[in-house]
Order: structure tokens, then sequence, then C-alpha cells
């Protein structure tokens, strides 16, 4: 996305998660904000985000944050006391954030921020006290610096968030945000997902793909790396994590939509992955 411009793209997948509250019962992902944060001022993007063809796009919005949310959990039983949303957009977790000794902090552009700001305030929804955003300008700070002027203690294990980031990245940013991560102490860890090259994909797939794209580059936040599991796994090596976990759209569907009632489950499109990878 340009600098000093609220982003797009995280406007439609709050959006989406909303509309998961309203569609799937039970829900993949609890949000009970995100339908107070979206407000009435999107009532043509809600109608289409609750369609019945857009539902697979609604569940992968919310079963990637389940999953980073479940991997936080666990990272939390073993001491954990800092989570850093990176990209956070329209993110709700610290909102409805279930430890009070976890700190929360949001990473984003500037612009996304003081537009995020506004529509809290427009929803009357209060800011937690766990809550420290950290607008970030890259082109002048480093995620490392941002981080420390917010109060981010390095000597202490986190747990990272980065949904919805790292195909806009350039594999430099995306390289320097790993090693970034990597160096703090044992026990820290990132959840992301990231995107399939067009050819690794079914017919389908590319169909979906080539929409997809099409759509975020209109958007002027176009698609620019994409990663094989093999080249992932070996990124995260080099960067030093030493623990990586996977999961392609059949192992997140046994994961979380096993024998759901109403049928609910990622479509055989398979665009992304997820990918954990611990210190």
């Amino acid at each position: 996305m340009e600098i000093g411009r609220a982003s797009k793209t995280a406007l439609g997948v709050a959006i989406r998660r909303a509309a998961h509250q309203i569609m799937e019962q039970p829900r993949i992902l609890d949000d009970p904000i995100a339908v107070r944060l979206i407000g009435s001022g999107y009532p043509r993007h809600m109608e289409r985000a609750q369609h019945r063809v857009a539902r697979d796009f609604r569940a992968f919005m919310a079963v990637r944050s389940r999953s980073v949310e479940d991997h936080l959990t666990e990272a939390v039983g073993q001491g954990v006391r800092q989570y850093v949303i990176l990209g956070a957009g329209l993110d709700t977790f610290a909102y409805r954030n279930p430890f009070p000794e976890l700190r929360v902090f949001e990473v984003d552009f500037p612009a996304t921020q003081a537009w995020k700001h506004t529509m809290l305030a427009q929803a009357e929804i209060p800011l937690p006290e766990t809550l420290t955003f950290v607008p970030l300008d890259f082109e002048h700070h480093t995620l490392a610096e941002g981080l420390a002027e917010a109060g981010f203690d390095a000597q202490s294990p986190a747990f990272f968030s980065w949904l919805g980031v790292v195909p806009y990245l350039t594999l430099e940013a995306f390289r320097s945000t790993l090693v970034t991560i990597a160096q703090l102490p044992a026990g820290s860890a990132v959840g992301f997902d990231y995107a399939l090259p067009r050819e690794a994909l079914s017919p389908q797939g590319r169909t979906a793909f080539d929409a997809l794209s099409g759509r975020v580059a209109a958007a002027g936040e176009p698609f620019r790396i994409f990663f094989k599991p093999d080249a992932m796994e070996a990124e995260l090596r080099d960067a030093g994590f030493q623990r990586i976990e996977q999961l392609d759209y059949p192992q997140l569907n046994e994961r979380y939509f096993h024998q759901r009632a109403d049928g609910l489950k990622l479509s055989a499109v398979g665009l992304g992955m997820l990918a954990t990878a611990w210190v």
C-alpha cells in the first residue's frame, strides 16, 4: 500500500470477518466487536460478503485468525506476555483479549491507524489498557526501533501475528522482518499466511488467483512475493527459526471444519498456506 493512505484490503478483511459473525454457527472465530466496528457504513460490501459465493473467503479470514490465536494461547500458557500484530489493519483481538497480563502491540502505517481510531470512535469502542498502537513509517524506522519506542521488551519472548501482509511485501522486507523476530529470546514465534505461486495452483485456483490479484492490484496493493512450501521452509530456517508448522487447506479443514453441519470449509482453490515458526 502507499504510505499516507489507509489500506483498502484491511477493510475487506474486516467486512468478511464481520460477515462470518452473522452467517456461520458455530463460528470459527468468535469476534463480538467485528460487526460494531464496521457499523452501518458499508451495507453494499456487507451484503456481498454474506453471499454464498463469498463463503470461502469468509472461512479463510476466520480460520487464519483462529489458528494464530490458538497458537498465541499456547504461548501465553508458556509465559509469553507480548503479542505483536504486524499490519494490524482493523484487527480486533485487543478488544476481546482474554489475557489481562498480555500486552498487545498493533503495528501499521500511521494513516491506517488514524483511520482505525476514527472507526473505533464512531462505533464508540473504547481502547483497552493493554493495547499500544505502534504507527510505523518503514521509510524512516525499522520494526525493532518502532517497537522499542513503544515500550516493547526485546529481552522477553513475544508472539507475532502477521496476517494478510506477506504477499504484498518485497522479498527484502519479508526477510528483514523474519530476522528481527528470530533474534528475540527462545519461545518467541510468528504466525502468518502466504500465497502460493500461480503455477503451483490447480486450474480452478489459477482462475481465482487471477481474479483476486486483479482486484488487489486495482486497489493499489498488488501481490509481490509467492512461495512454495519447501522454499518457505528454507526461508524460515535461514532466518534462524527452530520449529516450523505449515498448514494447507486439507489440514485446516480437518483441524477446524471437520463434520460441520453447515458444510463450511475451505475450498480446493487453495490459494495460500498458514505458517507458524518458533525461535
